[in-house]
């Protein structure tokens, strides 16, 4: 897919990161950035996801630090988003996902094996 994983983008790293969440399982925008190596970067990741659209990434699964999704509330994307999780059996109340129970937290093999940076 990419030349040289060493030299794969800021953007490209989180998307990486992004395809490992688990199905019914979401992570925060703040958790992606320390696992693609950018402590500190959750409103890059929030920008690397919109630019990178539907490209077969699952976006849904990424909330902010509270659970919430981070779309606009009524918008059609929030609408979405919230669909796509109780697809995936992700419970979401008021526009939150209980943490406790859906957070997603791999463990160092995961992360080492799984992603080439």
């Amino acid at each position: 897919m990419f030349s040289d994983p060493k030299q794969l983008s800021k953007a490209e790293r989180i998307c990486r990161v992004v395809e490992l969440i688990p199905c019914g399982q979401v992570s925060t925008y703040g958790r992606i950035a320390d696992y693609a190596g950018l402590p500190r970067r959750a409103r890059f990741v929030s920008q690397a996801l919109r630019q990178a659209g539907n490209a077969n990434i699952p976006w849904h699964r990424v909330v902010n630090s509270q659970g919430k999704i981070a779309l606009a509330v009524g918008s059609t994307e929030y609408f979405n988003q919230i669909e796509r999780l109780r697809a995936e059996a992700v419970v979401i109340n008021t526009g939150r996902v209980n943490l406790k129970q859906f957070l997603w937290q791999p463990d160092a093999a995961t992360l080492i094996f799984s992603l080439p940076f």
